[in-house]
């Protein structure tokens, strides 16, 4: 149900800064070769986009959300528009770009699970530093701001240096990572969540097993991060600070698709640290949450509520 509440009314406790995108999800029987038109099982669209995913989830996991972006002026921007206010997130600063397209992700999927992807930035590539500077009391207001890399790297550096000016908690989803991060981010973020592929990008070390997590996670850590999470996918996530490494083993679940499952963990780790929880109970709960949402297929329609993880123990 779409909230009644004005932009002005709403106090959100995460600011996602990020992309959205309406993903456009073909299926068919194999892959199309070159020059070949293929008959395909299903068409479906998808919201989507690693901002707007995160905000979703982050506001399912119970937090107050807010989202600044950018989508174009034609029907997937007012979709994805009504698909965050649907979660009671507040769209103040998603600026539709006149004359820009809203950023899609084309995909294929085959029989076998495997897919192509193409994606179009569009007005996620509008997203400029002026942009986000004129929401600065969006970021004020928060306790947790996310950012990713889907956006221009210009209005991430802004985004993660205002909210270190802030005093807020800041994380930072590095995906996806196509080179290392500029040396003047890390002292800016507070928990940097990569995956074993974009640690990899990062450090230079190929992250495979527990051992080689631990030896990139150590990397990012005298770069200059606060605290680094490596998320594992069925091998669960390690989490190390100044302090030590710990193993969190993740849950024992039938995984039928994995789409969406970083952002959950990081929407439900900031949810949580937003809610007071200690960064132990933040990491269960998002794993727990990100758990359930590998045992459905989607991307937003996979990620749970905080109703549904009610049974679970986050301590």
């Amino acid at each position: 149900m779409i909230s009644t509440k004005s932009a002005h009314d709403m106090q959100a406790n995460v600011v996602v800064v990020g992309s959205l995108n309406m993903d456009l999800v073909t299926r068919a029987p194999r892959m199309p070769v070159p020059g070949e038109t293929l008959t395909g099982d299903s068409f479906e669209t998808v919201p989507g986009g690693k901002g707007a995913n995160q905000a979703v989830a982050a506001a399912r996991l119970g937090a107050s959300v807010a989202m600044i972006g950018c989508v174009g002026e034609d029907a997937y921007g007012e979709h994805l528009r009504r698909a965050l206010l649907d979660e009671q997130i507040d769209c103040q600063g998603v600026t539709t770009v006149a004359g820009a397209c809203t950023g899609i992700a084309a995909i294929t999927v085959d029989a076998k699970g495997q897919n192509a992807i193409v994606i179009v930035a569009g007005a996620n590539g509008c997203l400029t530093p002026e942009r986000v500077q004129g929401f600065d009391g969006l970021l004020a207001s928060a306790d947790v701001v996310i950012c990713q890399l889907e956006v221009p790297t210009q209005s991430v550096a802004y985004a993660l240096g205002r909210a270190r000016e802030l005093g807020k908690t800041v994380i930072l989803n590095p995906a996806p990572a196509a080179a290392p991060l500029p040396s003047q981010w890390y002292p800016l973020i507070d928990y940097l969540i990569p995956n074993e592929s974009e640690a990899a990008v990062l450090t230079g070390v190929v992250v495979d097993s527990l051992a080689s997590a631990e030896t990139a996670a150590k990397v990012l850590l005298t770069a200059g991060a606060g605290k680094v999470i490596v998320t594992l996918g069925a091998q669960g996530a390690l989490f190390a600070s100044v302090r030590g490494v710990v193993h969190f083993p993740a849950p024992q679940v039938t995984a039928v698709d994995s789409t969406a499952a970083g952002d959950t963990f990081v929407g439900g780790f900031a949810a949580a640290l937003a809610q007071g929880r200690s960064e132990i109970q933040a990491i269960r709960f998002a794993q727990a949450a990100a758990a359930l949402s590998v045992t459905r297929p989607g991307a937003q329609p996979s990620i749970p509520t905080f109703a549904e993880l009610t049974d679970t123990d986050p301590a």
